[in-house]
């Protein structure tokens, strides 16, 4: 699936309320929340961190989904197109970061 076609399904879903974004500090003050609860699953798995046994399990997935909703709530608002700025970002990793890394 592509970002324009994610980025339809978020706008299709926010359209039905009166504001369907909200401001954009605000959007990033949720992004740093689900951020925060994808943080707190990753130090329960692999952290000295355990989850209480009143505590529920939640998926990584699940938390790295939340932060892509608000990342492309953010993009919708601002009018920006995802997709042309991933080509880009591709394009950077493939030359400017290509021999950044030790390969295989």
């Amino acid at each position: 699936m592509s970002f324009e076609q994610l980025q339809k399904e978020i706008d299709l879903w926010a359209q039905q309320f009166t504001v369907p974004y909200w401001k954009p500090h605000e959007i990033i003050v949720r992004l740093l929340e689900e951020s925060g609860e994808l943080a707190r699953e990753v130090n329960h798995i692999y952290g000295p961190k355990k989850k209480k046994s009143t505590e529920e399990n939640k998926e990584m997935g699940a938390e790295i989904c939340d932060i892509f909703m608000n990342l492309i709530c953010l993009a919708n608002s601002q009018g920006i197109k995802l997709d042309d700025h991933w080509k880009d970002l591709i394009n950077k990793l493939n030359n400017r970061d290509s021999l950044r890394f030790e390969k295989k």
